[in-house]
């Protein structure tokens, strides 16, 4: 028996579902008049050194917002907050206060006008390295200005989208630094 024949085959057109994308995040924007909060589960690192890829589209509406500012906060919410930040998703900040209606916290940032969130653990404020990929793919490659992060929850567990409205969650830590020696030069 071959080794294909014991496998289903898998639609390619859900293949994203296969490679997990980074954590579930909260992209915060600000326009010039208000800011805004997305749900953003399409994201990835780039490079050491804080270079990060993120999809928005046009179908966003902080597209606008990051288009015309080049900036963003990116903030990564722990698993607690994961019905919260999925509600987020499900409408738009043309229609409503998303920080109002969630009970999210607006925390003036250092570097960006876009506000971090005092609820997640980790914020990033960004500003946009690369908008080359932008108009073909919605891939914005952002490069991190400022991090902030609240030590005491940073075990809480981000979580990620597997692509059909289900989500895992990492909340447990697998030290392995020791073994990383090819890579150990980027953590001492």
């Amino acid at each position: 028996m071959s080794a294909a024949s014991t496998r289903t085959p898998y639609p390619l057109a859900d293949v994203h579902r296969l490679i997990e994308p980074g954590p579930v995040l909260l992209v915060s924007t600000h326009d010039g008049r208000r800011a805004n909060l997305m749900t953003n589960g399409f994201n990835m690192p780039v490079a050491h050194g804080g270079l990060i890829a993120l999809i928005v589209g046009p179908w966003d509406y902080s597209h606008a917002a990051l288009e015309a500012t080049g900036e963003c906060v990116l903030a990564i919410p722990s698993i607690d907050l994961a019905e919260r930040v999925v509600d987020v998703g499900n409408c738009s900040g043309r229609d409503v206060d998303k920080w109002e209606r969630f009970g999210f916290t607006p925390v003036p940032a250092a570097e960006v006008a876009a506000p971090l969130v005092r609820e997640c653990f980790a914020n990033i404020e960004c500003t946009v390295a690369d908008a080359r990929l932008a108009a073909d793919h919605n891939l914005w490659i952002l490069r991190a200005e400022r991090a902030w992060i609240d030590p005491s929850r940073r075990d809480a567990g981000e979580f990620h989208h597997r692509g059909d409205g289900t989500f895992s969650a990492n909340a447990a830590t697998l030290d392995l630094r020791h073994r990383m020696t090819k890579w150990r030069h980027l953590t001492d």
